[in-house]
């Protein structure tokens, strides 16, 4: 019997069968989960911030055709005519009217009286809302509409989030992992730099993490003793400045590894657990960039991420989570699974890629998912875009190409005044084979680059 997809999956998982689901693609959700945090310096420009918050519009094929998503703005229109020609069911879009490329999603959803209105009448039809992770903020959108929340609260999801909470319900599994040392108090913080110490004086790395840090922000890798005994002074000093009761940092060592990792298991309401996929991850810098997929791994590699699935289902349930969780691991220079590097109890990137996958990566295929850096001067319309591609793009007859799952970010940046400013598209490539996947890969690289049409 074929499992059911992914959709259905998470409707029964939350306990929603035959119940009206309204996605909402909050990606920003660990910059929420992190305010009034002790952290380390962090540095972001408002451009940056205003394509990450347009990293909503991937709510939109994650959703089914008899669902609502509510996004910062409309999608252009021959955007959705390239994605109901490629034949997908798109769902019941509520987009702001006016909006704020410095607000989230939910902010402006909150701010948008219409919208609220909208979202009100699906409240009193009993749907549930569906985040990809839940803050503060988020709550205040289902205590202003009526929705039910389909996740649990933000309390708890800002608490499995944490590395903190990673690294310490792997230790109570018995989850092998890199060794490392978490700490929630300035006395905890003193015992791990000492630990890591010893480390750092064997010729060793090790890596000093913010527990609510994401994509590369809030950590540091540091080669020697000195200088983790200042960003632990420093850390000091900024307890005793804004008078934190608790900190969240985890130290490791650092590992060499062949391969990132990252797979994705269901957790039900009930308990029970769906594994999903597995995937491997592109970093740069500890940046994703994409995924990889299938990943290539042993039968015996993917049960060992079974199995640590399971093991970590068991555990979130009994601290009250249930939803979808990715969990990022590592493969070491000789083959051995690091299976809990870190938690993700949210969706994650590689969520907002599975209704493609199931419906148009054929038996025996690969599939790279990434972005596309963009330097413009002015705002590209998608017809543009298309056009530039053309032949590069997925087709019924082809099977293969680029297939655009993200089109808002491209020009999430543009400033009025006409200035230039960088953009990402966002696609899934398929392809016959690892060698096509990359060949399509640097012919799309060098298509947008060049930017003449086809």
């Amino acid at each position: 019997m074929t499992a059911p997809n992914f959709h259905s999956r998470l409707k029964t998982a939350i306990g929603a069968p035959g119940v009206p689901l309204v996605f909402l693609g909050n990606l920003e959700v660990e910059e929420q989960w992190a305010r009034g945090e002790c952290g380390l310096p962090r540095v972001s420009s408002s451009s940056g911030v205003a394509v990450v918050n347009r990293m909503d519009e991937f709510a939109l094929l994650l959703a089914g055709g008899g669902d609502h998503v509510v996004l910062k703005s409309a999608p252009e229109e021959s955007y959705l005519r390239y994605l109901t020609d490629l034949g997908i069911d798109l769902p019941r879009i509520h987009a702001v009217g006016t909006g704020d490329p410095q607000r989230t999603v939910t902010e402006d959803a909150l701010a948008d009286q219409s919208v609220l209105d909208a979202l009100c009448s699906l409240g009193a039809l009993g749907a549930r809302l569906i985040p990809h992770g839940v803050s503060e903020v988020e709550e205040r959108l289902v205590a202003s509409t009526g929705l039910t929340l389909g996740a649990p609260s933000a309390a708890i999801c800002k608490t499995v989030n944490s590395k903190v909470y990673s690294r310490r319900a792997a230790d109570e599994l018995g989850i092998p992992q890199p060794k490392g040392w978490a700490a929630t108090t300035l006395d905890e913080l003193e015992q791990a730099v000492a630990g890591a110490a010893e480390v750092l004086e064997t010729g060793q790395k090790v890596v000093l993490k913010e527990a609510l840090g994401v994509s590369g922000k809030g950590i540091s890798v540091v080669d020697s003793v000195s200088r983790l005994q200042r960003l632990q002074r420093m850390i000091a000093k900024q307890v005793a400045k804004g008078g934190y009761e608790r900190i969240g940092f985890v130290i490791e060592e650092w590992v060499a590894k062949r391969a990132d990792l990252n797979y994705q298991f269901t957790l039900a309401a009930d308990g029970s657990v769906h594994f999903d996929f597995v995937k491997e991850a592109i970093t740069e810098g500890g940046v994703h960039k994409g995924h990889r997929f299938p990943a290539a791994l042993s039968e015996s590699q993917v049960d060992i991420l079974r199995g640590t699935a399971e093991q970590l289902g068991k555990k979130l349930h009994s601290d009250g989570f249930f939803g979808v969780v990715g969990v990022d691991a590592i493969v070491g220079p000789d083959g051995e699974i690091h299976p809990v590097i870190e938690i993700n109890a949210r969706h994650n990137m590689s969520t907002y890629q599975i209704r493609l996958q199931d419906r148009f990566l054929g038996e025996g295929q690969v599939a790279i998912a990434r972005h596309y850096g963009l330097r413009l001067d002015a705002p590209l319309p998608f017809a543009e875009a298309r056009a530039t591609l053309n032949d590069l793009l997925w087709t019924a007859e082809s099977r293969e190409g680029l297939l655009i799952n993200n089109y808002a970010t491209v020009n999430a940046a543009a400033a009025a005044d006409g200035t230039g400013f960088d953009g990402r598209l966002y696609g899934l490539i398929v392809a016959n084979s690892v060698d096509r996947a990359a060949e399509l890969d640097r012919a799309i690289t060098a298509r947008l680059t060049r930017g003449a049409p086809a």
